[in-house]
């Protein structure tokens, strides 16, 4: 009986895979490693944005904390209400304000502020790719 069977499988040939499958597998692979890239950037973003974000009013108290202790707001309150002696006596003014000022304040708060922006201009910049991603799922 073993020939009968060899005699009615012998005429099947074997499936052949559709045209364009193998064209088909790795444009999905590529898409799918697409998409974790894609999300893992929206990760990125949102958790730079965030931190930038919340750590905003905590640099601004220290930024405005650090001013209020220099002085230089009385400096310049009295520099514009009398004009004429600021004027006259620019260079040692200048000086008495560039040794007053709070470098530490405006570096952590400008830092901040520009950690800010740059992540809110990359995510606008790619929001297209961003909202492929949102809407994909």
């Amino acid at each position: 009986m073993r020939k009968d069977y060899e005699k009615l499988f012998t005429h099947l040939e074997p499936p052949e895979p559709p045209a364009g499958l193998f064209d088909r597998i790795i444009l999905a692979i590529k898409s799918e490693q697409e998409l974790r890239k894609t999300k893992r950037l929206a990760f990125g973003f949102l958790a730079l944005l965030a931190i930038s974000l919340l750590s905003a009013p905590f640099s601004w108290a220290f930024f405005t904390g650090q001013m209020a202790e220099s002085g230089i707001l009385q400096f310049m309150s009295i520099a514009i209400s009398d004009l004429g002696i600021f004027l006259a006596l620019w260079p040692d003014s200048v000086l008495a304000v560039a040794e007053s000022l709070p470098i530490m304040g405006i570096i952590i708060f400008a830092s901040n502020m520009i950690i800010a922006i740059f992540t809110l201009r990359l995510f606008l910049y790619k929001k297209r790719l961003l909202v492929g991603y949102l809407l994909h799922k």
